[in-house]
Order: structure tokens, then C-alpha cells, then sequence
């Protein structure tokens, strides 16, 4: 499923190729799969307040969200094999290509939004 990234807090479009990971497995396979990412690509994965790097190909940036989207943290350009440790209070995480956190000035206490 596809979804577009928006924040609220700027009222402004930031990501129109957001994939969301709901289930057990595309949960745990997240973006393994994935030989790279394109700008504007994401992945949202659900119930997640920690992340690793374990067999990625390339690096991420990482945006942790709580339970109504509001940003928690951000991890900037995590390089594979890494683990971050987890987030009090984050319900969420979005796994961007590395640079997308400066580049979309997305900041702590940010309120985003998913949509269609």
C-alpha cells in the first residue's frame, strides 16, 4: 500500500511514495528487499519503536513517531549493520533514504499525517 507523507505542522506535502508496513512479516523484512531508495520512496513500519540495520545495503535516515504521528526523534544517515536503540514512547518508525531528514526539514515535535 502507497500513501503520501504530509506535515501538518507546515501544512505541506514532504513524500508521495510512502510504502506502509502493517502486517508480521513485511514488518520484519522492512526494506531487506529493497536494493536502494529513490527520493521520494519511504517505508512507515507499524508498532516499532527500535530499528536495525542488519543486512540493508545502503544507509537510512530514521524518523520516529508516536502514537498520533507527532516526531519523537529523528536518526540521521544509520549506515547497515547498526542498531538503534529504542524510542521512549514512539509507536512508529519511517525508514527514508539517508538526507531526506534535512532535506524535508522534518524536526522533533513535527506533526505528520498519512494519507492517501
Amino acid at each position: 500500500m502507497m500513501a503520501i507523507l504530509r506535515s501538518e505542522t507546515r501544512k505541506q506535502n514532504l513524500m508521495s511514495d510512502l510504502r506502509i508496513a502493517r502486517g508480521f512479516f513485511e514488518r520484519a523484512v522492512g526494506l531487506l528487499s529493497w536494493p536502494s531508495m529513490e527520493p521520494e520512496q519511504g517505508l512507515w513500519i507499524h508498532r516499532c519503536n527500535t530499528i536495525h540495520t542488519y543486512f540493508m545495503r545502503f544507509s537510512i535516515d530514521c524518523v520516529f513517531l508516536d502514537k498520533n504521528l507527532r516526531v519523537k526523534a529523528v536518526r540521521r544517515n544509520v549506515s547497515p549493520w547498526r542498531f538503534v536503540l529504542p524510542i521512549w514512547g514512539a509507536k512508529s518508525v519511517l525508514e527514508l533514504p539517508t538526507g531526506s531528514i534535512d532535506r524535508l526539514q522534518i524536526s522533533v515535535g513535527e506533526q505528520l499525517n498519512v494519507g492517501a
